[in-house]
């Protein structure tokens, strides 16, 4: 089992440059089969699950070359409808490749999708917009996707703004016939990326940035050189761990739209980070406390969809609320298991109350202390990671595969910032 050996104490300082978005790029890899041109995409992070969703196209009968941070995907030809189920159980966003492979060829095959185990989590919107576009949906172990003829274009309302939901009904209104109206679609900045991308494919979206998309249906799409957005989430992973263990960082090739609430939840947490065009800066020398709510009571940090808290966001700041003094309620809405991880935290030392699956109060500043522990999805183990920095002694993090399937050159960049960390396969 891959590993990393933390001797924790050390405060992160330094410069570290957010890679890529990863929740970006997973559905641009699948628009790709959209169109038999070649697509060219720009600031690809090189992480687990990325290898994965190149390896489906390649199962497809696409083609991949990849340099560096460019990628190179040519599906001139689909030859297979079906993906096979071990690629399928690897990642999540395999599930994408539905509606472009209806558009290819016809028909679909998936199994069930993998990823984190953190909650149910629906796939309801995908078969409810693939179905009002046309398609017609049969469970049997597998999931089989047919379709008479060419997607066609209708309203729908969303009981949920699914992001992957949004942005594969997305990926089939654009090649639909007519036009389509999306209410309540989610608007997350990743989402954002993947409609101005299948615009530049020559696709007609607007709305983007909304949660009401309009799109109007071409026949086909053509291939285009795209550069991927930056990872709002890897930045705001090593703000928050480089504020926990008491440094100081720069975070090069941010922008600002996409940080107003984490500015917000940090100041909640008592720390000062500076918004710049293309940086943020956390200065030294924090006193970190937490700041109630102006009728003195315990500050609430909860998760919502775009433009409230990013749920990906909570685990590494309910490590860092263990390095803040006071108290913090967090509320985690939209998945039942992802607060699990606070367990380990608590065997750690934290002093933390588990509420429930979906909340959890903190009570800081705890003195954490090394021990061994397992990563049980990328953003917990993230987390744990980061309180294992923030520990005395040594930690050992398992399942390493796991985190890396989010964060590109992790140790690497880890080191860069002083970490005391070595990785053993």
């Amino acid at each position: 089992m891959s590993t990393f050996e933390i001797e924790g104490g050390v405060a992160l300082r330094g410069t570290v440059r957010a890679s890529g978005n990863k929740n970006a790029i997973l559905p641009m890899i699948a628009a790709c089969i959209l169109t038999d041109q070649e697509v060219v995409l720009d600031n690809v992070p090189d992480i687990i699950d990325v290898r994965h969703m190149l390896e489906a196209i390649v199962e497809l009968g696409g083609k991949v070359q990849r340099s560096g941070e460019r990628v190179s995907i040519h599906v001139a030809t689909v030859k297979t409808s079906e993906l096979s189920h071990e690629l399928c159980n690897k990642v999540r966003t395999s599930i994408l490749c539905v509606a472009p492979l209806l558009h290819r060829v016809g028909k679909a095959k998936l199994h069930p999708p993998g990823g984190d185990v953190i909650g149910r989590r629906r796939l309801d919107t995908h078969f409810y917009g693939l179905q009002k576009l046309g398609a017609t949906v049969a469970l049997n172990g597998s999931y089989e996707f047919t379709l008479p003829g060419r997607l066609t274009g209708a309203e729908l309302f969303f009981d949920e703004p699914s992001v992957t939901g949004t942005e594969h009904i997305l990926m089939a209104a654009v090649v639909s016939s007519g036009s389509t109206l999306i209410r309540n679609a989610a608007c997350e900045p990743h989402v954002q990326d993947l409609a101005h991308m299948l615009n530049a494919m020559g696709a007609r979206i607007t709305g983007i940035g909304t949660n009401q998309l309009h799109i109007d249906g071409v026949p086909s799409l053509t291939g285009t050189t795209y550069t991927v957005c930056h990872d709002h989430i890897e930045a705001a992973s090593y703000l928050a761990l480089a504020a926990a263990t008491g440094g100081e960082i720069r975070v090069e090739g941010t922008d600002l739209h996409a940080y107003w609430m984490c500015h917000r939840v940090f100041e909640t947490l008592g720390v000062k980070i500076e918004l710049h065009k293309d940086h943020i800066y956390l200065p030294a020398n924090q006193q970190l406390c937490a700041a109630r709510d102006f009728d003195g009571s315990i500050p609430v940090i909860a998760d919502g969809p775009w433009p409230q808290f990013a749920t990906d966001q909570m685990s590494c700041m309910i490590t860092l609320a263990t390095q803040v003094e006071g108290n913090v309620l967090f509320f985690e809405k939209m998945f039942e298991s992802r607060l699990y991880f606070v367990d380990k935290l608590i065997a750690m030392g934290a002093n933390a109350v588990v509420c429930d699956p979906h909340r959890v109060v903190i009570s800081g500043r705890s003195k954490l202390r090394g021990t061994t522990l397992t990563s049980p999805d990328i953003r917990a183990g993230m987390a744990l990671l980061g309180a294992a920095l923030c520990a005395t002694g040594k930690s050992t993090v398992q399942n390493a595969n796991m985190i890396e399937r989010g964060y590109e050159r992790l140790e690497e960049k880890l080191l860069s910032l002083g970490a005391r960390i070595n990785r053993r396969a």
